[in-house]
């Protein structure tokens, strides 16, 4: 049976990984937390996606974006749009405190949901079409394309705070109750969406492990190792950076608005550098080689920073970065490479010991070993009726 498993799976170890990530998001959180826990746990759920994009971005593509909180902010505010029409009578309310009269362009489509679904989809990808195609085209990479989306990321936060009319500023988009009627603060609510986000992510996982094993994903790994040997074997290196780079936002995008859905606003709190540097320090400490393991970096971290800074709200920033600092330094391949790092240690010690098994040592000289009761005594003789070499010296 475990033949016919697709290559992506990743054999039997890739398969058991899979199912105990579902069982341990589809079974055991929903009966060991209450409705909140469970709904904070969705919200971290809702970050995986962006850190499982960065694994194929950064990880597998060698592209290290900080301003993944620019296309999760697209996602939230494409769904944050929706909400708010539904729930307003006409205007939403920032505007009419901004003496705004008639409903902006850009937000008429948004009473539908079929469009602000393609939205959600289409909008961070385009961005992210644009950014790739005049970055990558030009050979800007490395620390330079970090630089400038983190420079994007604070663009961006500006623009939403200062069009406070259209936007709703810093405050952002709130009190976000219903979707097609639906009241989306009621505990069953908060239970089926935390549903939703897990089966959506596992989804997301899985279209991230097929296409790293397409023949696109091995070029992606041989374009991160040595870029000038794919380059000069003919392939356009700056078009596969764009599509894994466009890949990386959409599903950014997808947790943006999964996030909105649970939490009840948008803001642009969620789009800064903040937020995105947060993104990439998930996917390091989970592994940024590892699609499960950004995930679970994001659930670590993520109840992990609900406890520390509650109880230590100033030193939280610097625990953070002293965390990221440790993950690059001592587990650059972070909680992921560490584990697998110890599982092919154990393998080789059990496959040496199957090789070469211990073997009973001799006894010393003189001292008497198991069987030693069929030989025969001193002083008696041997079969063939001589005395025992130690009868013989005495």
């Amino acid at each position: 049976m475990m033949n016919k498993l697709p290559d992506f799976i990743g054999g039997r170890s890739g398969l058991l990984g899979l199912l105990v990530f579902a069982a341990l998001l589809l079974l055991v959180f929903p009966a060991a937390m209450n409705v909140d826990q469970l709904s904070l746990a969705g919200r971290f759920l809702a970050f995986g996606f962006v850190a499982a994009g960065l694994v194929l971005c950064w990880g597998y593509g060698g592209i290290l974006s900080l301003g993944q909180g620019v296309f999760f902010g697209l996602g939230g505010y494409a769904m944050a749009m929706y909400m708010k029409l539904e729930a307003s009578d006409g205007l939403p309310d920032f505007m009419r405190w901004n003496r705004i009269t008639e409903l902006p362009w850009f937000w008429e489509p948004f009473h539908s949901l079929t469009f602000t679904v393609f939205a959600i989809l289409l909008l961070p990808a385009a961005l992210a079409y644009l950014i790739g195609i005049a970055m990558f085209k030009r050979r800007v990479s490395g620390v330079y394309f970090a630089i400038i989306t983190q420079a994007i990321a604070v663009i961006t936060t500006i623009l939403i705070i200062g069009q406070q009319g259209f936007t709703g500023g810093a405050n952002g988009i709130t009190d976000l109750r219903t979707l097609k009627g639906w009241d989306i603060h009621t505990d069953s609510a908060q239970v089926t969406l935390y549903y939703a986000t897990a089966v959506l992510l596992i989804g997301v996982i899985l279209v991230g492990k097929w296409l790293l094993s397409t023949k696109y994903g091995r070029i992606l790994v041989a374009m991160r190792d040595r870029e000038d040997r794919v380059r000069f074997s003919g392939y356009d290196v700056a078009n596969f950076k764009v599509f894994i780079f466009c890949v990386a936002g959409v599903f950014s995008g997808i947790g943006g608005a999964m996030f909105t859905l649970q939490e009840g606003f948008m803001s642009a709190s969620f789009v800064g550098i903040v937020p995105s540097i947060e993104f990439v320090i998930f996917a390091a400490v989970g592994g940024r080689l590892s699609l499960l393991g950004a995930v679970y970096g994001a659930l670590i971290v993520g109840f992990a920073k609900v406890m520390f800074a509650e109880a230590y709200p100033q030193l939280w920033l610097f625990l953070i970065g002293s965390v990221f600092i440790v993950v690059v330094l001592f587990m650059p391949y972070g909680l992921a490479g560490l584990q697998e790092n110890l599982t092919r240690r154990l393998r080789a010690y059990l496959r040496r010991t199957e090789e070469h098994p211990s073997s009973t040592p001799s006894p010393p000289r003189g001292t008497t070993s198991v069987g030693a009761s069929n030989r025969p005594s001193q002083g008696e003789p041997d079969a063939d009726g001589s005395l025992s070499t130690q009868e013989v010296r005495s």
